[in-house]
């Protein structure tokens, strides 16, 4: 599958028409599907508590992007609570599309371990993310506020997930009708945003500016 350019084709097309891939660990099969309603994730960034904003300030998880892609979606699929969607088979996949280009990763370090991660793809000015793994306290939450603010940086103007469910919608997720999403996604595939690996904004001020948002 992740050699094959005409499923890479695929892909890209399926998810410029606002489809996502899933699969089923049961019987290996897998498909491109929609949601409607849609959720999105706030593109100026998630809530943000007061214990989430401390973790942030006292500096001790160190974040990269693009450096451990395989094992931020190695970590999505080992902690899975709700069915096994994501195959083996997509961490080639991705590492291929992430060597086009289009598959972007976050990762949350701490004394060198992976401890949580997002990872997701970047087509025009739309982020669609797949998944987030936590491993140690609010790794992925950290993981999560560094990438939307990361992407809204360099540009982009819709951060996707897909589907809604409490955790999401703790951390500002909202829906909107598939219509509504897909005339945003149309907007967004005419952007050019340019990818950075390096940090594009500061985030000292995006936790201060978020707490007082969270007060306001």
């Amino acid at each position: 599958m992740s050699t094959d350019p005409g499923f890479i084709r695929l892909f890209l097309e399926a998810y410029s028409q606002g489809a996502f891939l899933m699969g089923d660990e049961e019987d290996g099969s897998l498909g491109f599907y929609t949601a409607d309603p849609r959720s999105l994730i706030p593109i100026a960034g998630i809530h943000v508590s007061r214990s989430l904003a401390r973790r942030l300030r006292k500096g001790e998880t160190r974040f990269t992007f693009d450096h451990d892609l395989a094992g931020v979606i190695a970590g999505c699929r080992e902690r899975r609570e709700d069915g096994q969607w994501i195959l083996p088979e997509f961490i080639p996949l991705y590492q291929d599309l992430g060597r086009m280009g289009f598959a972007h990763s976050c990762e949350a370090w701490r004394e060198g371990r992976l401890v949580g991660g997002v990872y997701g793809i970047a087509l025009g000015g739309c982020f669609f993310g797949e998944s987030m793994f936590t491993r140690e306290t609010d790794a992925g939450k950290e993981a999560l506020f560094v990438l939307v603010h990361q992407v809204r940086s360099l540009g982009f103007t819709i951060f996707d997930s897909q589907f809604i469910n409490p955790h999401t919608e703790s951390l500002g997720a909202y829906e909107v009708p598939a219509s509504a999403f897909m005339k945003l996604l149309q907007q967004a595939l005419t952007l050019k945003p340019v990818w950075r690996s390096e940090l594009a904004f500061d985030l000292e001020y995006a936790v201060r500016r978020a707490r007082m948002a969270q007060l306001s």
